[in-house]
């Protein structure tokens, strides 16, 4: 079978994007990147759930959500390091929504440990959420999609999976990085016949990890983007929604950065 068309692809452009009676599931969508991200794919017209692992305030994010959007929003507690756990929660969403258009694989952590001082544990700590969770994460969404015929993944990455950041030190971030993209290139072209695979690359993005760094850290920074600012992670829904979307059905296998220029130089 081939890579999925719609069936009328001169359909008015804008009626592409739409996401209506669509059905998504984002991990790590309690905050930064994932929240907005909910809320994107909420706006265009998809049903959400989203994989929290510690949150105190889902249900309220739910009810805003809900209001906001119109749509269905539903948190699930589970653990994307668990391959078991993950796959029965994205099992009980296609299940409770009946089924499961898009998933996202966005779970990840970051930490800066100098190289030689790495053991197990730190290794551990990045490698299980960054690399494991997605491989976990899109197992169990590849079967469902497999089984019904059609499915997207959307992979975040990051510009470290291509460059290393400076003056940090965090090597095993930008190796979970790297595999995490060639992963989702491998699941592209061996999912053709039933799903899409993409991922996003963001640069520095104003989330709770950037703004605990120190002012001195953050001048740096600024000063290695030619966009001479960070991004706010709602610049970033709308491109999860393109790739969601009907929009770009011919383009699995990509890699999309969105970093103010940050990579260029």
């Amino acid at each position: 079978m081939p890579l999925y068309q719609p069936p009328d692809v001169h359909r008015p452009v804008l009626s592409q994007f739409s996401l209506k009676g669509k059905v998504a599931l984002v991990t790590g969508g309690s905050r930064g990147i994932g929240l907005q991200v909910v809320t994107g794919l909420a706006e265009a017209g998809a049903d959400v759930a989203f994989v929290y692992k510690q949150s105190t305030d889902t249900a309220a994010t739910c009810e805003r959500l809900q209001k906001l959007t119109g749509q269905k929003i539903v948190a699930y507690q589970s653990d994307v390091t668990d391959r078991k756990r993950i796959a029965e929660t994205i099992n009980q969403v296609a299940a409770d929504f009946g089924h499961l258009d898009v998933v996202v694989a966005n779970a990840g952590v970051c930490q800066n440990v100098p190289s030689l001082e790495y053991d197990e544990e730190k290794w551990a700590f990045i490698n299980s959420v960054n690399y494991d969770g997605v491989l976990w994460t899109a197992v169990a969404a590849g079967k469902i999609f497999k089984q019904q015929g059609r499915g997207n993944l959307i992979v975040t990455a990051s510009v470290s999976a291509t460059l290393v950041n400076v003056p940090q030190t965090q090597a095993a971030y930008n190796a979970s990085k790297a595999g995490v993209l060639q992963l989702a290139r491998g699941l592209a072209v061996e999912w053709t016949e039933f799903a899409r695979v993409n991922c996003v690359s963001p640069g520095y993005v104003l989330t709770e990890i950037l703004t605990k760094q120190p002012a001195e850290l953050m001048n740096t920074w600024l000063g290695q983007i030619p966009g001479r600012r960070v991004c706010d992670p709602a610049e970033l829904k709308a491109l999860y929604v393109f790739l969601a979307s009907d929009a770009c059905c011919y383009m699995t296998g990509s890699n999309l950065v969105i970093d103010g220029g940050y990579t260029i130089p």
